[in-house]
Formats: structure tokens, C-alpha cells, sequence
């Protein structure tokens, strides 16, 4: 039951990071499934249904991949962030700290094997 009530929660989370820029949402909706996995079968299986994140979830769980498209955006969104941050702080030293914050998650965005898009995820079984 935990882990149900915990899935809706990340679920909920990732809706409202749709729309605000600072809050993620991928990265909630793969907890959420990871919850939904060993608690709601159903559950999971509407997530993995969907159309927008539907094969992004799927693909992360059976190989650990992205789609090309996701990661293009994810890395142009946080250099375009990152730019427009060392443009507008006033001091050298905040630029270099932002420039290390997001060092990391470009690194791993980056080394992040592509998926294969031909898989069809409606027709594949969902992992239990």
C-alpha cells in the first residue's frame, strides 16, 4: 500500500513539473513506475500505456536507454539554462557554480545509450 500511495504521490509530482521549469518530470514518472511495478500491475500498466511517456519508461526499464529526441532536448535544455544563467548572475564565481551543477547531469545525460524506437511497447508484456 506504501509503495501504491508513494507512486501516485511521484505521479502527482511529475504532473506539476510538466509545468513548472525548475521541476522535473521523467525522472519522477520512472519512480512512479518503479513503485507501481511491485505494488499495482494496473497502475503500471496505465504508465506504460501512455503516449507522451509511455515508451520513455518502458525503454528505461529494459535497457536503461532514451530516446534520441529526449536526449537531444534534455541536453540543449540545460545548456540554453546554463547559458542564460552565466549570462544574467553578476559574479564570476556564481557562473562557475552553476557551470558545475549541471557538469554531472550533462555527463550522464551524455554517456546515456539511445533506444531503439522500433520496439512496440503496447504489445510487449509489461515487467512485473
Amino acid at each position: 500500500m506504501l509503495l501504491k500511495i508513494s507512486g501516485i504521490f511521484f505521479v502527482a509530482l511529475a504532473f506539476v513539473g510538466a509545468f513548472l521549469p525548475l521541476l522535473p518530470t521523467t525522472p519522477f514518472l520512472l519512480i512512479a513506475a518503479a513503485c507501481f511495478a511491485k505494488s499495482s500491475p494496473r497502475m503500471h500498466k496505465m504508465l506504460l500505456a501512455n503516449k507522451v511517456f509511455g515508451p520513455m519508461i518502458y525503454h528505461w526499464q529494459q535497457s536503461r536507454s532514451i530516446p534520441k529526441r529526449a536526449k537531444i532536448m534534455a541536453l540543449s535544455s540545460i545548456a540554453i539554462a546554463t547559458l542564460w544563467s552565466c549570462y544574467i548572475l553578476p559574479t564570476l564565481w556564481l557562473k562557475v557554480f552553476v557551470v558545475v551543477l549541471v557538469a554531472w547531469p550533462i555527463v550522464f545525460l551524455w554517456r546515456l545509450p539511445l533506444s531503439n524506437g522500433n520496439q512496440d511497447i503496447l504489445t510487449s508484456k509489461a515487467p512485473e
